[in-house]
């Protein structure tokens, strides 16, 4: 990571259940007592390797765009990384879904940050030092996070306070009601937000406002309205960030702009290789850069590199988003690859590579030139995500005051600060109208970022919008807990509906 320095350790088997050969062979021994947590130093480095995992949650932001009518799988051929593909049809199921390129792997990873998290929380007391309170706050934030990852993807989970769950405890342990997750969510981002700074020393530490940013969204998705905007406005009123200006916009996503004022919380990447395909765990690129850009891409202007072709936008959706004529957004949204092509005639690509491919792209997270280390562009990209974004704070407050028949006046001056940014009118709705306007510009301003599913998921749009592709009500709000891992608990649990 940028700035703040990650550095993977990995003190035990972390995998709850489905531990990776690469684990299984690691020394086990328990380093809880005599030899670790006798300094800040112990306790930052195992903060460090709770960080780490933040970089792994890049696969979430591209395989939730598909699930959403955003984009289609793409790839290579239709059964390019097969569990992705599945999940752009509807007809992913709880087999197959064991072991790399699975739901099931990037449900273990969030799980081993959990685990690294509590190894912190578990031994919070053994030393005394004065940075302390610090390291135990961003270890709340992160660890709420990694739940609220968990909760949303798969509803009831194993639920651990301030303990490691390890192998074997999996024949004891239940999955817990979501509420009760959601609770512990929010004491962790209370804490957190009450004990951090809005402006940290070291860029990439969690701050007071991604604590009160997260436990704001936190609440929007259990209809907690008026918690919600309390938080949130909060965030507005005595925050440092802002909306980058409608001339700053196209810069938003560039490298060069990254942590920049609008980003209220941003992963960090850098050009570290991590070795192979087998060790997503422990890169330090950003694996969805290059997975999004077009297959043979030469561009002449520089600015874009290749990629693999996965995540493409659908057209109509994207017309659909961006209906309003002037959106300033579309340009930085989407990349048009003919257009782009007919704009700058020395650039190229395939353009009988992909499947799937509508020639459009994810321009918010494709690929940009100027890696130093080029070993893998698809591991070694450095370009930050911005998981949390100023204006996503200010359409979240704007919900949750109309939805809560807070104040549709203050709802609609937030919708409008991020109209106005995108060069557009103001609206002057009010009630279901009101709500259906933020829906509606939540679409088109976070479009590409990761948060499409869920927002239709939450608010109940999803059998409307989704159905028609394959979306079954009841079902697909969540996705299934490989089989493998069900038999791996003596068969306590039972799976999703559905599944």
């Amino acid at each position: 990571m940028k700035n703040l320095k990650i550095i993977p350790i990995i003190f035990t088997c972390f995998v709850i259940f489905s531990c990776s050969d690469d684990f299984v062979d690691v020394d086990s021994e328990d380093r809880n007592s005599e030899d670790f947590f006798n300094s800040e130093k112990d306790y930052q480095d195992a903060l460090a390797a709770a960080y780490d995992y933040l970089q792994a949650t890049a696969r979430f932001v591209q395989w939730a765009e598909v699930a959403s009518d955003n984009t289609l799988a793409g790839g290579e051929k239709a059964d390019d990384t097969p569990a992705l593909q599945q999940i752009d049809d509807f007809k992913h199921s709880a087999v197959g879904q064991f072991g790399g390129g699975t739901l099931g792997e990037m449900m273990s990873w969030m799980f081993e940050a959990v685990n690294r998290c509590n190894y912190i929380m578990e031994f919070q007391d053994k030393t005394e030092f004065s940075n302390k309170t610090s390291v135990i706050a961003q270890t709340r934030f992160l660890r709420a996070y990694y739940y609220f990852i968990l909760v949303t993807w798969w509803g009831d989970m194993p639920l651990a306070i301030d303990k490691r769950i390890q192998f074997g405890d999996q024949f004891d342990i239940d999955r817990t009601p979501k509420a009760e997750i959601y609770a512990l969510i929010e004491q962790d981002l209370i804490f957190a937000a009450a004990n951090l700074p809005y402006v940290q020393n070291e860029t990439g530490r969690v701050t007071k406002g991604a604590a009160e940013a997260l436990l704001g969204k936190a609440y929007l998705y259990q209809d907690k309205f008026q918690e919600a905007a309390t938080v949130l406005e909060s965030l507005i009123d005595n925050g440092p960030h802002r909306l980058l200006t409608s001339l700053e916009y196209p810069n938003l996503f560039e490298r060069d702009w990254e942590n920049n004022i609008e980003s209220v919380f941003e992963i960090q990447y850098s050009d570290v290789d991590g070795g192979s395909f087998e060790c997503f765990t422990c890169l330090e690129g950003n694996y969805t850069s290059f997975f999004n850009g077009p297959r043979g891409f030469v561009d002449s202007t520089g600015q874009f590199d290749a990629g693999y072709s996965f995540n493409v936008p659908v057209p109509a959706v994207v017309d659909r988003a961006f209906s309003e004529s002037g959106d300033l957004r579309l340009e930085y949204t989407i990349l048009d690859i003919e257009q782009w092509i007919a704009d700058n005639p020395d650039s190229s690509y395939d353009e009988t590579a992909g499947f799937e491919q509508t020639g459009l792209f994810n321009r918010k997270i494709m690929a940009r030139l100027g890696d130093l280390n080029n070993s893998d562009p698809a591991l070694t990209n450095p370009d930050n995500y911005r998981a949390i974004r100023y204006a996503d704070v200010l359409l979240m407050a704007a919900e949750a005051l109309n939805r809560g028949g807070i104040s549709d006046a203050r709802a609609q001056g937030y919708l409008n600060e991020v109209r106005q940014r995108a060069m557009l009118p103001d609206v002057a709705t009010t009630g279901d109208n009101l709500t259906r306007d933020i829906w509606d510009e939540r679409h088109a301003e976070l479009f590409g970022e990761g948060h499409r599913f869920f927002d239709l998921v939450r608010t109940g749009q999803a059998a409307t919008v989704l159905g028609p592709l394959g979306f079954q009500t009841g079902k697909h709000e969540l996705f299934p807990i490989p089989n493998e891992e069900i038999v791996l608990t003596g068969n306590r649990w039972a799976n999703n509906p559905g599944y």
